[in-house]
């Protein structure tokens, strides 16, 4: 069996097939919260709301302690993830400095003075 180089990408999460089944009833949760009535039964029961998908126990721990990372590590679609970081007020740039280790101030410069540079 070789190795497809296009996931040889230390640090990078692949959204792949496998992934997204991982995934699914994660993803399915966050893209819930898309309507405003969604939104407020998860405020009003975070735990109950995320038993109503069937989440594995990692997952539901991962949104409730709102573990960005494990998220992601879970199955999560950045995209549908940053639905939830938004209704806590967080930016997208917020996320890109929790993946990559720093502040999102950190996070928000490095972008500006173009982007991260590895080696």
């Amino acid at each position: 069996m070789t190795t497809d180089s296009r996931f040889d990408l230390p640090g990078t999460p692949v959204f792949d097939g496998q992934t997204s089944r991982r995934g699914f009833r994660m993803n399915k949760l966050f893209m819930s919260l898309r309507y405003a009535q969604n939104r407020e039964r998860f405020l009003a029961d975070e735990a109950g709301y995320c038993d109503e998908f069937g989440l594995a126990p990692e997952q539901k721990r991962a949104i409730l302690d709102r573990d960005w990372q494990a998220m992601i590590d879970l199955g999560g679609s950045i995209f549908y993830v940053y639905k939830l970081a938004m209704m806590d007020g967080r930016s997208m740039q917020y996320l890109g400095g929790v993946f990559s280790g720093m502040t999102e101030e950190e996070f928000v410069a490095a972008m500006r003075a173009g982007g991260r540079r590895d080696g």
